[in-house]
């Protein structure tokens, strides 16, 4: 029968290694060659508590990129409200109200009838495009007999003439 080899540094020179005794248990508190845990039972309470990790900082980059995308969106979000008050989005029987005194850009604008802005109102909406003023006339005289003036618009999206004629209130 053969000895097994001895616990302990294998690679120490010289120095007496220390034996177990057989039959007790090698990880009982308080023996030699293992160090003491906080939180363990058998343990003094001051014994010292590792660090907790830290918490992730949000850099200003983060900050930063967020505040763009919340402004990104609310320029979306406002240019989507004010184009929908638009002459395209008008219908027979709207509103209108005269947003400019250019009268090759009138801005014109889709407003509630009892606004105090209400200026025109829609007689008659025709699809198409239409390149002179008197052909715009005598197509919206085919549609409303009490229209007053013509309003067309072409080359951004759907072409179409409206027939408006004064709001009266």
């Amino acid at each position: 029968m053969t000895t097994p080899p001895s616990q302990g540094n294998p690679f120490a020179q010289g120095e007496p290694q220390a034996q177990q005794p057989q039959g007790e248990n090698p990880f009982a508190p308080g023996q030699p060659g293992f160090p003491h845990q906080a939180g363990q039972p058998g343990f003094p309470p001051g014994a010292p508590v590792p660090p907790q990790p830290a918490r992730r900082k949000v850099s200003f980059k983060t900050i930063k990129n967020i505040v763009i995308a919340v402004v990104v969106v609310g320029v979306a979000v406002g240019g989507y409200i004010a184009s929908r008050d638009d002459a395209k989005t008008a219908a027979v029987g709207d509103c209108m109200h005269r947003g400019s005194s250019n009268d090759n850009d009138p801005d014109l604008e889709v407003v509630d009838c009892k606004d105090s802005k209400a200026q025109y109102e829609v007689v008659a909406k025709i699809e198409g495009s239409f390149t002179s003023s008197s052909l715009a006339s005598s197509k919206c005289e085919a549609e409303a007999k009490d229209f007053e003036y013509t309003y067309t618009e072409s080359g951004r999206g759907k072409s179409f003439l409206l027939c408006l004629k004064d709001y009266k209130k």
